[in-house]
């Protein structure tokens, strides 16, 4: 149950050369003319009605509050999060003092 299995093809544990790469020779032909493309139809545009205009206005409305709210609320935590490191070092500081002055 808790034997290891051993692979049945493994890997090869030698340093592996590539084999040899025969040289080609190289011929330039002349190069035939470019074959004329016919242009592309015109594309549409995207004709948004009222409604989904303003679904899509309500939609990054919504993005950019969420975001915003998200942003605030890590400043929020960084600044408790100082405030409280302040408070800490402060009080560290008392002690300290504290316990010099008793010597």
């Amino acid at each position: 149950m808790l034997r290891p299995k051993i692979p049945t093809m493994p890997t090869p544990t030698g340093i592996v050369t590539p084999s040899a790469v025969e040289p080609t020779a190289v011929v330039q032909h002349a190069a035939a003319p470019a074959p004329v493309v016919a242009a592309a139809p015109p594309r549409h545009s995207v004709q948004l009605t009222p409604g989904a205009l303003v679904a899509l206005v309500g939609g990054g409305t919504a993005v950019v509050l969420v975001v915003g709210a998200v942003l605030v609320s890590m400043l929020l935590a960084v600044a408790v999060t100082a405030a409280s490191v302040a408070v800490c070092a402060v009080v560290l500081r008392s002690l300290l003092a504290s316990e010099r002055k008793r010597r």
